[in-house]
């Protein structure tokens, strides 16, 4: 059977490892329990977190045990990493629920059943922690001037890293340390933003333990200007259908640019390597097919198969001119509400494409929104009744975001 190993190089995901050869000998040969931190600050998971469980997803399918730790204490803290600012406290109760709606998002992929994977919390041993024993026997084995050499630090530094965050290093550390003991966890994967903190708890078991402890990061979904893929417009795109339909979804990953398509087929779907090579060999316009092919995969893992089929026929029909797709956003509208006629501005808030009518407006003056796709000219453009044909019209905002009203 193939190393899970060789599977993730291959695919793309490794950037760093404490000990490569020691680790690829060990998913070899044994039954690695290892883990990976989600700390709930929302109560969806989100594009961001998706690389890591399929890099989670691999390693169970190897038959590796994934421990994907809820960061129910460390949360109460904040994660320096890649911040400028820090982050907002969290009540228990908020973090509580965040976690169980975390535990289902990754059930998708990640067997829990008879402790295939575990779901561990952190604020089991973190809360009750008693401070001058932590320093004691975990603090004393931290040099500061190393962590303030760490880039995660060095971000805070610049408006000022308070205490709190300061001893977030520690606490992840801290970590790996109690799932070492508690569950024999012997690699942390993470990341690339998390490797400072992954080394931490590599060298605090090591020294703690005199056990070997292992440490493994994964490249970050970026896009050719080096910014985090996973952002839109509107904000964050979630795993949660409530929060980013299927439909919205489906276009996103159907609208990458086209340098990402094969580098996202190979860590973000299960497809064989040698249908991504074929993919891979298409240019031009071609490209396009890759681009519906990952777009429907990707769904089909987070949404199923039945609402990848219906994102994937609405983003057809669009194209086609249709516009007739039953997963395309709508915003249903009343003939009351409608009246004798509303502006495009009102119309456009109504269905919450625009936050403001200011931003509206420097849409229309660009060239950007369409009614039916017919440019609109003017911030005076009235809808009435008359632009709708059976009871339905479709705004364009941009070029990849459609939106449909029905009159009711």
């Amino acid at each position: 059977m193939k190393n899970v190993f060789d599977t993730l190089k291959e695919r793309g995901f490794i950037e760093q490892c404490t000990h490569e050869e020691e680790i690829k000998e060990m998913l070899e040969k044994e039954k690695v329990t290892f883990y990976i931190g989600f700390d709930p600050t929302a109560d969806s998971l989100h594009v961001g977190h998706f690389l890591t469980i399929m890099a989670m997803a691999h390693m169970q399918q190897a038959g590796h045990q994934p421990i994907a730790l809820i960061g129910g204490g460390t949360t109460m803290i904040g994660d320096p990493t890649g911040k400028t600012d820090m982050r907002k406290m969290m009540t228990k109760e908020i973090i509580a629920n965040n976690a169980e709606c975390f535990k289902k998002q990754l059930s998708k992929l990640v067997n829990f059943e008879d402790d295939a994977a575990l779901m561990v919390n952190n604020s089991d041993w973190l809360l009750d922690l008693n401070y001058v024993e932590f320093l004691r026997e975990i603090g004393a084995h931290f040099s500061v001037n190393r962590m303030l050499s760490a880039e995660c630090y060095k971000q805070r530094m610049e408006k000022g890293l308070t205490f709190l965050e300061f001893n977030y290093m520690l606490m992840q550390s801290y970590d790996f340390l109690e799932l070492n003991r508690r569950y024999g966890c012997a690699l942390q994967l993470g990341g690339n933003d998390q490797w400072s903190n992954i080394l931490g708890g590599v060298e605090l078991i090591r020294r703690k333990e005199s056990k070997p402890a292992f440490g493994m990061t994964f490249t970050l979904l970026t896009t050719s200007e080096g910014k985090k893929m996973g952002k839109t417009e509107k904000g964050a795109v979630w795993l949660d259908a409530d929060k980013t339909s299927p439909y919205e979804f489906y276009q996103y990953w159907r609208n990458i640019e086209d340098t990402a398509v094969i580098k996202c087929l190979k860590l973000l779907t299960f497809l064989p390597m040698n249908q991504i090579n074929e993919l891979a060999a298409l240019e031009g316009a071609e490209i396009n097919q890759a681009k519906e092919v990952l777009a429907f995969e990707i769904t089909k893992i987070i949404h199923g198969e039945s609402e990848a089929k219906k994102a994937e026929d609405a983003a057809k029909a669009l194209f086609a001119g249709g516009g007739k797709g039953g997963s395309i956003p709508t915003t249903e509208l009343s003939v009351d509400e409608l009246g004798n006629g509303l502006d495009i501005l009102t119309l456009m808030q109504k269905a919450s494409l625009i936050a403001t009518r200011s931003e509206g407006r420097r849409l229309v003056q660009q060239g950007g929104v369409r009614i039916n796709d017919v440019k609109v000219e003017t911030i005076d453009r009235i809808v009435t009744s008359e632009d709708f044909t059976d009871q339905e019209l479709m705004i364009r905002k941009g070029k990849k975001v459609h939106h449909r009203i029905s009159l009711q």
